[in-house]
């Protein structure tokens, strides 16, 4: 009897991959808060240096790329009565709801007058944050010991959904309520408006709440052995060759996609002045474009293979970034063209968000073809830390490009306009290298 034999039981149901993927609504909803939002928060509305808010924001994915790689692994390692991986969802998840409740209220104790104090605030429950948003390591990987092989892509559209549901959310709540919330911090910083406060509550509740109920109603795993060691494990996926440089070629295009999530945001409202209606109506377009090019992304990758659709993606990223250069030209109203960047930026990030879904299941799957083993904690661990060094380096260059002064007479830093052509030449540099070295299509594939 082989492993896949032992750990792969029954035909699933439709409510085990409902429940096994609510928690990806909550971690979904608070992680892209981080990515999408919490720039924007303290520079623009806690007025905290944008190179202070890069360095806290930076270290924060440090402190990630560590946890993400230990969880993996350590949850792969030791077995309890709980199983594997239950431990771990039922430590940090409550830590990750506390210290993104903080994050987003810090005048619940500090004095927002006081930007050092905010500075080292953010610094530090940022890193509390990243690390502890460890815990969806040994979630996500206890796909491989919950569902049968033919189970779980049916598995990952379920995650995907509640994913999705969760981005909507967290763009609809960014656009329509965070932007007023800057507003209103400029004009009494003491006062918290009460759909701003419900919200973050609730948010930060969800995550604790979704995974202690798939801890409580999710089976625990059966009890196989590990026949290799994990030093041997973690030599393996170091000789994987391709393994590597997919993990790099991530991190290289992280650099760009990062500083998208973190400036648009700002990038909206601080030059294309949108605010009211049109914020609800561009939140809407965002959430709109993403589902709708989610769905036309799958069908090219059917089309054409997993290779040249994510060349395409990053030819979609270089060739429409460098618009935000049209901030710069005076126009009566920028509603128009403000519609038309956030569709193309949601174009691009439906095909990012797709791929990074699935594509170390598939190396991971790729290895055990060789192996005979699914070392899947450790093939979902490990990319995190040269993910989040790469993504640490796109916040520092974050806070760089918006300390950039103003020039001419734009009422904003000059970096809110070139931060488009920067991340554009990131992606030329992720394609030429893309095109040349990885290998996305494999041929076990054409007999799936």
């Amino acid at each position: 009897m082989n492993q896949e034999e032992i750990i792969q039981r029954s035909k699933s149901t439709t409510s085990k991959y409902t429940i096994f993927g609510m928690p990806k609504l909550g971690a979904s909803i608070i992680m892209g808060l981080a990515d999408f939002a919490f720039a924007t928060l303290y520079i623009v509305g806690y007025q905290v240096s944008p190179i202070l808010v890069g360095i806290a924001l930076g270290l924060g994915k440090l402190s990630i790329a560590f946890s993400q790689f230990f969880f993996g692994w350590i949850s792969d390692a030791k077995y309890t009565r709980w199983g594997r991986r239950k431990p771990y969802l039922i430590i940090l998840s409550p830590i990750l709801g506390i210290s993104f409740l903080l994050i987003l209220l810090p005048s619940l104790i500090l004095d927002l007058n006081d930007i050092n104090a905010l500075f080292f605030w953010l610094l530090i429950w940022n890193i509390i944050f990243q690390a502890s948003y460890g815990v969806t390591t040994p979630y996500q990987s206890w796909m491989a010991e919950q569902f049968r092989v033919d189970d779980r892509p049916t598995a990952s559209q379920y995650l995907n959904l509640f994913g999705f549901i969760g981005t909507a959310i967290m763009a609809l709540f960014s656009m329509i309520v965070l932007t007023g919330f800057t507003t209103k911090i400029k004009e009494n910083p003491n006062i918290i408006p009460p759909e701003f406060l419900y919200s973050v509550i609730i948010f930060a509740i969800l995550p604790i709440l979704l995974f202690y109920l798939v801890c409580f109603l999710m089976p625990i795993e059966p009890h196989f052995k590990m026949e290799s060691k994990l030093t041997d494990n973690l030599k393996v996926i170091l000789k994987n060759k391709n393994f590597i440089l997919v993990t790099c070629m991530q991190g290289i295009a992280s650099i760009a996609w990062i500083m998208v999530g973190a400036i648009t945001l700002m990038y909206v409202v601080e030059v294309l002045h949108f605010s009211g209606t049109e914020n609800i109506i561009g939140a809407a377009c965002l959430v709109l474009g993403i589902l709708i090019f989610l769905y036309v992304w799958k069908k090219i990758i059917y089309k054409y293979g997993k290779l040249k659709s994510v060349l395409y993606i990053f030819l979609a990223g270089i060739f429409f970034l460098p618009l935000t250069l049209l901030g710069m030209v005076a126009m009566d109203s920028y509603f128009i063209f403000g519609i038309f960047f956030i569709l193309g930026l949601s174009a691009c990030l439906g095909g990012w968000f797709l791929f990074k879904s699935f594509i170390f299941a598939d190396i991971a799957e790729d290895d055990e073809k060789t192996t005979g083993e699914l070392k899947a904690g450790i093939y979902q661990g490990f990319p995190s830390i040269l993910l989040n060094l790469f993504q640490a380096l796109g916040m520092v260059i974050m806070g760089i490009i918006l300390s950039l002064p103003s020039i001419g007479n734009l009422p904003y830093s000059v970096g809110l306009v070139l931060w488009g052509p920067i991340c554009s030449l990131i992606l030329i540099v992720a394609y030429l290298y893309s095109k040349k070295f990885i290998q996305l299509d494999f041929e076990w594939e054409k007999n799936q």
